[in-house]
This record gives C-alpha cells, sequence and structure tokens, in this order.
C-alpha cells in the first residue's frame, strides 16, 4: 500500500510583529505637570500641611505671630501647628524680630537641631534686614546672615495676614519642590545642592553603621 509523505514548503521568514507603545496616560486637572511623580506629590502634601512651628519671638513682631495663631486669624485651619516643643519636632522656624549679634550663635543652633526637610520664614522689617536698627553695631543685618531663609515677610511689624499670606507662598514652595533637587545627590551627574543647605553626603555624616557593614578586614 502507497505511503503518503508530506513536505514541507519552505518560504520567506514572517518578521515578529513590532512592539506597541503603550497610549499616554490621560493627565488632567491643575495637577497635571506633577503627576509623572505622584509619591512626590504626596510626600510633598504632607510636608506643607503638617508645618510644627517653632516661633523665635525676639521683639514686638511676635506679638503679631501670636495674634495670627489666635481665634480671629487661626492659622491652624492652615495645616500649620504653632508653639512646637522644641527645635527637634519642629519644620519651620519663625523668627519674629530684631537677632543681635549676641543672639544670633542661639538661632543658629536651634535652626541646626531641627530635623530635615527644615524652613525658615523672616517675619519683620528687623528680620529681614535689621530694620530701623539697621546701623548698630550689635544688630545683625538680616537673619539670612546666618540661616537660609525661604519666605521673607516685609513690614514693621507686619499685620497677621502678612504672616498668612507667607505661609501660604511656603506652602506653595513645599508643593513644587524636589528634595532631589534640594539637598542634590552624591551620584555623577547630579544636581548641586542648593546654597546654604548641606547635601546628601552631610546628611547621612555621622550616621551609625548598621550591623554587618562594618569592616572586617
Amino acid at each position: 500500500m502507497p505511503t503518503r509523505t508530506s513536505t514541507a514548503v519552505s518560504g520567506p521568514p514572517v518578521p515578529a510583529p513590532a512592539p506597541v507603545d503603550l497610549p499616554e496616560p490621560r493627565r488632567l486637572g491643575p495637577l497635571a505637570r506633577l503627576a509623572p511623580e505622584p509619591m512626590k506629590v504626596v510626600l510633598n502634601w504632607g510636608r506643607r500641611y503638617s508645618l510644627w512651628v517653632f516661633n523665635f519671638g525676639l521683639a514686638c513682631c511676635a506679638i503679631e505671630f501670636i495674634a495670627a495663631s489666635m481665634a480671629r486669624h487661626d492659622f491652624i485651619r492652615l495645616g500649620v501647628i504653632p508653639f512646637a516643643p522644641g527645635p527637634r519636632q519642629a519644620d519651620l522656624m519663625v523668627v519674629s524680630g530684631t537677632v543681635t549679634d549676641k543672639m544670633a550663635p542661639a538661632v543658629k543652633r536651634l535652626y541646626e537641631q531641627m530635623p530635615e526637610p527644615k524652613y525658615v520664614i523672616s517675619f519683620g522689617a528687623c528680620s529681614n534686614c535689621g530694620g530701623p536698627y539697621w546701623d548698630s553695631y550689635a544688630v545683625t543685618k538680616g537673619v539670612d546672615q546666618i540661616i537660609p531663609v525661604d519666605v521673607y515677610v516685609p513690614g514693621c511689624p507686619p499685620r497677621p495676614e502678612a504672616l498668612l499670606q507667607g505661609i501660604l507662598k511656603l506652602q506653595e514652595k513645599i508643593a513644587r519642590e524636589s528634595l532631589g533637587e534640594r539637598y542634590g545627590n552624591s551620584g555623577p551627574g547630579a544636581a548641586p545642592p542648593v546654597a546654604g543647605r548641606p547635601s546628601a553626603a552631610a546628611l547621612r555624616s555621622g550616621l551609625v553603621t548598621p550591623p554587618g557593614r562594618e569592616d572586617t578586614r
């Protein structure tokens, strides 16, 4: 009985289908420019609405700060919690009043005790540039001579509404900031850190090495 033999038909190879890119997700609303980094949005949202304030009241501007925290203006509704227990629990330092050369080391020391990320509002003309005492031999010509300042609030003294506006400006700054750009990275091609801010390597310096990573040689 004859057997049927099948022969394979040879032809040109069939090309593999080209990969199809997924469509770009739709980004709507005012937060469209922040959508590629949702984690940054969440972290910055938490920071901007949970600012523990360390008030450094040095002169009459401190009375205006206290007025801003009372019921009439009530900056707690903006997510700002006044009177932190100390600098180690604070996120925001409000320097309100005349900074003298004798007080400047204490301001700098307490600022350095605050954890990162930390922010500073200079409240009033005396804190901004020395105010009416700018030509005094004992007055520091602005708190930014010793610590970095994020927002300046002018006035002598400024009203509580001016402090509320300064807080809103700071919150806008926090909402669009990136901690990588703020402190920089230690790798190649990293952006340089902002002037007056510690680098990422400086933030890690002095930390205790975890067990198992010591050099055993």
